[in-house]
């Protein structure tokens, strides 16, 4: 099923946040002396009084996945009709790195505050202290524990996102041997949610009787972690025929390492991963297949979720509608969750088609 859309293939929100990105970097060095945060501002100037403002909070900054869903925040924030839009979030992705971002944006009386959470439950004092000043919360990519926000703007249905890359490791590796999950952090929403679903589509579905899980390692969303640990994983099981990564930074620097060395053709990989991060990768036979959505969507949908909130168009109950600009009708599901579209297959066959 054909789902990237145009923004992702011309590559135009990637090469937009990648300046984005950069420019909240140098605002932040000036702010505060190098601390460990970081923060920007990618609207053209204030809000005036009574005008609509937006912040987005992703993970981390700098995380070439984030940078494209920035891209299609700033995109959809831009056509939903706010006068202010800002990106602004911690250069490392712990669980409590977000807090003082979202209590400077409850002192700012910002109106929407869309969320990336690196810990569902980490941010939720801070969040709630926003929603009682006024703000809407929207929560995207990875959600904050529900009562903490308004809407979860997620990718795809989560079991989905599993199924597809159990799928592909069994496909890649015939149907049997050991395999390991390199994730992001620990307490990352989204990642638990889809490993859970692996281990109960592994222990429960015949068809993958003979694939046996023997660990789950963590990167934290850094290369250089996620490199060694994928180094550790391979050292530690000899036997290893193959490696999901559902973290676009773990995959690519899994990928890395695999392709020169030994292991190389002989262990399989595949998780969610960016086009063009991959895309050597592919052509060169590390990798055969992997997965992803188009992440600019996320933030694009995101921005006019917190419009519609704002508005009163929805208050995020089940049933709820809104209007998301070129991707059209959007429903409010069960719990307040707001999916996007279905996951992508990348190969050698299509992978040139994208440029994200």
């Amino acid at each position: 099923m054909e789902f990237i859309s145009n923004r992702a293939r011309k590559g135009r929100t990637a090469r937009r946040v990648s300046v984005l990105a950069a420019a909240a970097t140098a605002f932040a060095l000036v702010a505060t002396g190098c601390a460990t945060g970081s923060t920007g501002d990618s609207t053209d100037g204030a809000a005036a009084d009574g005008d609509l403002s937006i912040t987005f909070i992703p993970k981390q900054l700098n995380n070439p996945y984030t940078d494209v869903v920035l891209g299609g925040g700033e995109d959809g924030a831009k056509e939903a009709g706010f006068a202010s839009t800002q990106v602004v979030g911690p250069l490392e992705a712990s669980a409590s790195s977000q807090v003082s971002f979202i209590n400077a944006e409850t002192q700012a009386g910002t109106n929407v505050i869309v969320i990336a959470a690196n810990d569902p439950d980490a941010v939720g004092p801070a969040l709630q202290e926003a929603r009682d000043a006024g703000a809407k919360i929207v929560a995207f990519d990875s959600d904050t524990n529900p009562k903490y926000r308004d809407v979860f703007i997620s990718q795809v249905v989560a079991k989905d996102v599993a199924l597809i890359q159990t799928k592909l490791i069994s496909e890649q590796i015939g149907g049997k041997g050991e395999i390991a999950i390199l994730s992001a952090t620990a307490n990352a929403t989204n990642q638990n949610e889809w490993i859970k679903f692996m281990e109960e589509e592994l222990a429960s579905n015949p068809d993958y009787k003979d694939i046996k899980l023997v660990a789950k390692v963590y990167g934290d969303d850094d290369d250089t972690k996620s490199f060694q640990e994928a180094q550790g994983l391979l050292q530690a099981y000899p036997n290893l025929k193959g490696i999901i990564s559902p973290t676009t930074v773990g995959i690519a620097a899994t990928a890395r390492y695999l392709s020169t060395s030994d292991y190389k053709g002989k262990v399989m990989l595949t998780g969610l991963g960016l086009p063009n991060e991959m895309r050597p990768f592919v052509k060169d036979g590390t990798v055969t297949a992997f997965a992803l959505w188009d992440p600019a969507q996320l933030g694009y949908v995101a921005a006019f979720a917190g419009k519609a909130l704002v508005d009163g168009d929805i208050t995020g109950k089940e049933g709820d509608t809104f209007t998301a600009g070129e991707m059209g009708e959007r429903t409010v599901g069960k719990d307040g969750i707001v999916i996007v579209g279905p996951p992508t297959t990348f190969d050698k066959n299509n992978i040139d088609e994208y440029d994200f």
